[in-house]
């Protein structure tokens, strides 16, 4: 089991918060720190948990990790006072505003400091048996990928992962598009109560980077709608997957066709519960669940993964989504964002937390 505290108490926070209650005999929240007395004493009412007035607080109860639940400018702040007092850090997306903040964060890592970011997307069911087909080489060598799932750094984050890219130079030209699209529920799941329109922003990237290229295409509206769906495209050599369509070749005459198919536990007369039990393609498991039993959705059961994984990292164990990759993701999301404002092809160049040969 592992103990963690929250630094703040926002709408994620309780994401953390439902995990732990879910999973008693993997974590234990030692506590929230909370700023606004207001939200200290929502949480007092829904949750059995202590509330801290300070990091010091937080230091002196000697959790095995922290959580930074807070906003982008406050989070390198944050970070920086945890690991300070020698507490480990799972920090949330993204970890800092712009590149010194996150060159500075990283130089913290360089003098010891514990700290991962809770990048969920690439632990997802059906992203991980994804990146598990191209990792296991079924698709030959990958090149392209179009990823129109999630914003920004978290889309980024999944480009990179696909295409196995590491610091290497991108190119990128972008664009904007405004949309107007019927509302559909609220970010907790809650149905709309009359017709409304929401104006939103698409954004619309090519990045390039050199053999290998991706097409980013995000609206806001995609999180929480009843009419805009998700899509995924990932081309190799030998063979493709589209959404959950796979197709690859055994051999240059031999195609293999299937189709991603999630397996869930509670259905048709099933009394084992309600929950994922994994991903199959075709006879294999290409994802399992780590946490069978547990009443999460699919962020939860990533977001779980990442708090274990953190942990371990904690205690000894390697990086699973480090403050480099997350700089990176971050980098050349704020890059994107340039090229859409300019109009003008925005180039990456290294920088300083960029590690090994690419």
């Amino acid at each position: 089991m592992f103990r963690f505290a929250i630094v703040g108490a926002g709408w994620r926070s309780e994401f953390f918060l439902r995990i732990a209650r879910e999973l008693p005999d993997k974590f234990e929240v030692t506590g929230v720190l909370a700023r606004r007395p207001e939200r200290a004493a929502e949480l007092r009412k829904t949750w059995p948990i202590r509330i801290y007035d300070s990091i010091d607080q937080i230091a002196a109860d000697r959790p095995d990790f922290a959580i930074t639940s807070v906003s982008w400018e406050s989070n390198p702040v944050v970070v920086k006072a945890l690991a300070d007092r020698g507490i480990p850090v799972l920090s949330e997306t993204p970890p800092a505003s712009d590149v010194p903040q996150m060159i500075e964060l990283n130089e913290l890592v360089k003098r010891g400091a514990r700290i991962q970011v809770a990048e969920q997307y690439c632990f997802q069911p059906l992203h991980a048996a994804r990146i598990k087909l191209v990792r296991d080489g079924k698709l030959g060598e990958v090149f392209q990928a179009q990823v129109s799932v999630c914003h920004g750094y978290h889309g980024i984050s999944l480009i990179r992962r696909l295409l196995s890219i590491g610091y290497e130079p991108a190119k990128i030209v972008a664009r904007t598009f405004p949309e107007v699209v019927v509302g559909g529920p609220d970010r907790n799941g809650r149905p709309p109560t009359e017709e409304r329109l929401d104006r939103q922003s698409q954004l619309v990237a090519y990045l390039d980077f050199g053999d290998k290229q991706a097409v980013f295409d995000f609206v806001g509206s995609m999180y929480h709608s009843y009419i805009r769906s998700h899509r995924m495209l990932v081309r190799g050599l030998r063979g493709e997957i589209n959404g959950d369509q796979v197709r690859y070749l055994e051999d240059f005459r031999t195609p293999i066709e299937y189709a991603l198919r999630r397996v869930d536990a509670g259905q048709t007369g099933n009394l084992d519960g309600h929950f994922l039990q994994g991903v199959l393609g075709g006879s294999e498991w290409l994802y399992r669940n780590p946490f069978p039993f547990a009443r999460l959705m699919d962020d939860e059961i990533a977001i779980a993964e990442c708090m274990w994984k953190m942990g371990e990292h904690a205690h000894g164990g390697p990086d699973f989504y480090s403050l480099a990759e997350a700089s990176q993701d971050h980098y050349l999301s704020l890059l994107m964002n340039q090229a859409a404002e300019t109009g003008s092809e925005a180039t990456s160049v290294r920088q300083p937390w960029a590690t090994g040969g690419n």
